[in-house]
């Protein structure tokens, strides 16, 4: 019954994607051995937002009201040590042999954890997300963050042409906080995905608005993710819906033919 119950998350022939509502570890930890075609996800970065402590931000809301009822405080995962081990090495036995993932950072989580993805998987690539607009910053004003790319055993990416900075405008005002554009993504799944390659499940365990999820469905993959918020459920159920029935993005405000 377990094996059945494990087939039937990715049992993704009546519709193209799937999501649930669940931490992303327990998430993980339910799917079947070496199911998924490639991870593209962007946990959260919480360990800047921890050390610094500082105060008032669009995200987080209040440091002194975390953990109090009715607070602003935006549930995010907790990137420590001990955590990254447990994602990563749940991440490596999900994945097909030869396949690919994509683990966002910030500035800091990139010097503090990133050296981890080696004890798992073959880093291969730290590309460089160049926001265009610059951002906030305590010294620096940010105008990057980073893309680890990664491999479980050896994988060819589709094109030796595509370039490790990628130039593309950061979302203002989006209706989900640390939204990403689908085009990042997008840029992830296309690198990955071989035109031979029929169906393709490309998953990402932080959802949060479904970016990588619109990315799927535009690139013609199975999709399948998952998030503890019952706000980024909603909201992404709605999104994929929406653009799987009529090629409109409801978050980017974009249609497509």
């Amino acid at each position: 019954m377990e094996n059945a119950n494990l087939k039937k998350m990715l049992d993704l022939k009546k519709q193209n994607f799937k999501i649930y509502k669940s931490d992303a570890i327990k998430f993980l930890k339910k799917l079947p051995n070496n199911s998924l075609d490639v991870i593209a996800t962007d946990p959260a970065y919480s360990g800047m937002n921890n050390h610094l402590m500082l105060g008032k931000g669009r995200i987080v809301g209040k440091y002194k009201d975390k953990g109090k009822k009715d607070s602003k405080w935006f549930n995010e995962f907790q990137d420590s040590e001990e955590n990254y081990r447990v994602f990563l090495s749940e991440a490596f036995r999900v994945l097909k042999p030869d396949s690919h993932i994509f683990i966002m950072f910030d500035s800091y989580s990139l010097v503090s954890l990133s050296h981890l993805v080696r004890e798992y998987f073959n880093l291969k690539n730290i590309i460089v997300w160049d926001k265009v607009h610059i951002g906030m910053g305590h010294y620096f004003r940010r105008q990057s963050e980073f893309i680890i790319f990664a491999c479980k055993g050896k994988r060819r990416i589709s094109s030796r042409s595509i370039n490790d900075v990628w130039p593309i405008k950061r979302l203002t005002r989006a209706p989900y906080p640390t939204q990403k554009p689908v085009e990042l993504f997008s840029r992830m799944i296309m690198a990955s995905k071989h035109k031979e390659d029929k169906e393709y499940i490309v998953c990402d365990p932080f959802l949060g608005s479904a970016s990588c999820g619109v990315a799927a469905l535009k690139n013609n993959c199975k999709f399948i993710g998952s998030d503890i918020s019952n706000e980024s459920i909603l909201m992404s159920k709605k999104r994929l819906k929406e653009y799987q029935n009529n090629k409109i993005d409801i978050y980017e405000k974009t249609k497509d033919k």
